[in-house]
C-alpha cells in the first residue's frame, strides 16, 4: 500500500541493524555470524524498499572465521559517518561457550560504501557489541558491553574510551558509563547528543522474548546516565499476540524532514512464543521526541507494528517485498550477492564458473559438521513459505562423497538431500539419492539407503519450506509442472532450524543467533576432490510473510 512500510523491512537472518544516513542516502549494516563474506549492507532512497548492496568485509585478511564456533563470528557492526569517511566497527567472536568469552572488535574504513575496504584495526576484546560515536566536538569515542566472566554474571555494564580518528587508536581512560537498567543484560549500546543531552540507547533483557529498547541520558558524556521514565521505549515482551516478537537491539535515525525513526531486530514465530526459522530480522518504528526531551515510540503501546507509516517524502512508494529470483552461473558476471559460504570467501579453490561454462562447480572437500573449509553456498530463508529448486551433475565413487541441496541452520542441526556414492572402494557406479537429517548433533538416515539414480545424468532438486514443515523433491526428467516433481521421504520438522529449538536442546548455554539457509554444497570426506556441477539456483517466495 502506498505510503505504508510492512514489517520486517529486511527479511530473514539480518539482525543487530546499525543505521546511518548520507545525504539521501540510508544504509543499514546488519550481523552474519559465520557466514562469510562478513556485514551485510543494505541500501535504501526512502526507508521503504531495501536493496543488498556490499559485503565490506570481503578478504580473510579482514575476517578469520576459520574454526569459530557456530553463532560465533561477526556481530552486532556498528556503521558511522564522518567527514567522506565510513566506519565499521564490528566483533569477530572467537569464543563464547563456558565461562570464558573471546570477543577482539575491529575497526575498518571506507571513503565509498562499496570499498574498498580497509584492513582491520584492532580496538579491544572487552566485550562485544562495540560502536562508535562521533561528537560534535570533533572528538570520537568507542562504547561496549563490559563482559563479567565472575560467577557466571557476562553482562558487565557500558563501557567508553575515546578514539583518534587521525592516530587511529583509543586513548586515554576507560570509562564505566552505565550497568543498565532494572531490564538488565545491557548491551548493543548507541550513543547521540540532542539539545545537549548524550543518549544512551541499549539492548536488555537478552535477545529472545524478553529483549527491550531502552534509553538512559546525561548532560555528561561520562555520567552520570539517568534512566528513561517509560523504558522501555519499544518491547513485545509484554504482547504475546504480537506477530514481531524480540523487539530489541535498536539504532536511531532521522530523514532530512526531521522524521524520526528506530531500526530494530525481531522475530516472527511459527506460534504464539514459538520458533523463529527466519532467525531475527529487521524491522522499524515511527518515533517522537517529548516536550521533556525524552523519545517516545509513536504508537500507543510499546510493542512493534507491522504496518507503520512511510516518511512524508514516501508517501508515494509501494513496498515490494518479494525475494525471489532465479540464479544462473556465468563467468560473465560475480555470484549472486545474496550468496553467502561458511567461514571463509568463495574463491577458485573449491568454486568455479569457469570450468564448465553456463554451470557453478563445487569441489567437494568437509563435511557439513566442519567449521573450518565447507564447500557450501547459501540463501538466507527470508519468509515462511519458500522454495528452492537446483539441478546438479555429480558422480561419486565410493559413500565418502555427497552432493545436494540442504536446509541448513548450523553443523548440529540440517536436513540434506544428497546424491551419495555406495561403494567403500572408487569401483562402482552406483549412486543413491537420500536424505540424512542431523538433530542436535545426532545423525538420522532412512534405512533403506535411498533411490537408486545410477542411469540418472542430471538430477533436479527441490525443497519446500512451509512454516515448520520441510518437504523434499526430486526429479530425473526436466519439470515443466508442478506434477513432475515427485516427493521423497516424510515431511520433516523444519522448526528445529531455530535459534529457539537449538538454545533450548543444547546442554548449556551455547551461541544460537543465526536462521535458515537454502544451500547448494558438495562433500569429498576421501580428500579426493570430486565435484559437483550446479546449473541454476532458484529462490522463490510463495507468500512474502
Amino acid at each position: 500500500m502506498l505510503g505504508q512500510i510492512t514489517n520486517p523491512i529486511i527479511r530473514g537472518f539480518n539482525p543487530d541493524p546499525s543505521i546511518i544516513r548520507v545525504d539521501d542516502d540510508y544504509y543499514i549494516a546488519t550481523s552474519t555470524f559465520e557466514w562469510f563474506p562478513g556485514v551485510q549492507i543494505h541500501h535504501s532512497k526512502d526507508l521503504v524498499n531495501w536493496t543488498l548492496l556490499t559485503h565490506p568485509l570481503s578478504r580473510k585478511s579482514q575476517l578469520n572465521l576459520i574454526g569459530v564456533p557456530d553463532s560465533c563470528g561477526v556481530w552486532a557492526p556498528c556503521l558511522s559517518y564522518r567527514d567522506g569517511t565510513f566506519y565499521l566497527v564490528y566483533s569477530n567472536v572467537k569464543s563464547f561457550n563456558g565461562v570464558w568469552k573471546d570477543t577482539p572488535n575491529y575497526l575498518v574504513t571506507a571513503k565509498d560504501i562499496l570499498g574498498p575496504w580497509s584492513e582491520p584495526i584492532y580496538l579491544n576484546s572487552s566485550g562485544f557489541d562495540a560502536s562508535l560515536f562521533h561528537d560534535d566536538d570533533g572528538r570520537s569515542y568507542l562504547l561496549n558491553m563490559l563482559i563479567d566472566h565472575r560467577r557466571g554474571r557476562l553482562f558487565g555494564g557500558i563501557v567508553m574510551q575515546e578514539f583518534d580518528l587521525e592516530k587511529s587508536q583509543l586513548v586515554g581512560t576507560v570509562h564505566y558509563l552505565a550497568s543498565g537498567t532494572e531490564h538488565g543484560c545491557a548491551e548493543g549500546p548507541h550513543l547521540y547528543k540532542r539539545n545537549n543531552y548524550y543518549y544512551l540507547m541499549l539492548a536488555e533483557g537478552g535477545t529472545g522474548y524478553d529483549h527491550c529498547v531502552t534509553l538512559m541520558r546525561s548532560k555528561s558524556i561520562i555520567g552520570p546516565y539517568e534512566t528513561h521514565p517509560e523504558n522501555p521505549i519499544i518491547t513485545a515482551k509484554d504482547s504475546p499476540d504480537s506477530e514481531l516478537q524480540k523487539a530489541g537491539h535498536a539504532d536511531l535515525i532521522s530523514t532530512s524532514e526531521d522524521e524520526w525513526y528506530l531500526v530494530f531486530l525481531t522475530g516472527r514465530p511459527l506460534s504464539q512464543l514459538g520458533r523463529c526459522t527466519l532467525g531475527r530480522e529487521t524491522s522499524i518504528a515511527p518515533v517522537y521526541w517529548g516536550d521533556d526531551d525524552w523519545l517516545y515510540h509513536t504508537s500507543e503501546t510499546r510493542a512493534p507494528q507491522m504496518t507503520i507509516s512511510a516518511p512524508h517524502a514516501a508517501r508515494n512508494v509501494e513496498q515490494n517485498n518479494n525475494q525471489s529470483k532465479e540464479i544462473s552461473f556465468s563467468d560473465k558476471r560475480p555470484l549472486d550477492i545474496n550468496l553467502q559460504s561458511l567461514r571463509e570467501p568463495i574463491s577458485d579453490e573449491w568454486v568455479s564458473v569457469n570450468a564448465r561454462p553456463g554451470h557453478l562447480r563445487i569441489i567437494g572437500r568437509e563435511s557439513l559438521s566442519s567449521t573450518f573449509h565447507q564447500s557450501i553456498l547459501g540463501h538466507r530463508l527470508q519468509a515462511h513459505h519458500a522454495s528452492v529448486s537446483t539441478c546438479v551433475e555429480f558422480t561419486p565413487k565410493s559413500y565418502q562423497q555427497m552432493a545436494g541441496l540442504v536446509c541448513y541452520y548450523n553443523t548440529r542441526h540440517y536436513h540434506y538431500l544428497h546424491i551419495r556414492g555406495d561403494s567403500e572402494l572408487n569401483d562402482s557406479n552406483h549412486k543413491f539419492l537420500t536424505i540424512t537429517s542431523c538433530d542436535n548433533g545426532e545423525i538420522i538416515e532412512p534405512i533403506d539407503g535411498g533411490i537408486d539414480v545410477s542411469l540418472a545424468e542430471k538430477i533436479w532438486l527441490k525443497a519446500e519450506f512451509k512454516f515448520e514443515t520441510i518437504q523434499f523433491y526430486y526429479s530425473l526428467i526436466k519439470p515443466v509442472c508442478e506434477a513432475d516433481w515427485l516427493r521423497i521421504g516424510a515431511p520433516l520438522d523444519g522448526s528445529i532450524l531455530s535459534d529457539d529449538y537449538v538454545a533450548h536442546e543444547e546442554t548449556g548455554f551455547e551461541p544460537c543467533f543465526t536462521g535458515v539457509f537454502f544451500a547448494i554444497c558438495c562433500q569429498d570426506l576421501s580428500g579426493q576432490r570430486n565435484h559437483a556441477d550446479f546449473a541454476w539456483f532458484n529462490y522463490h517466495e510463495i507468500s512474502s510473510l
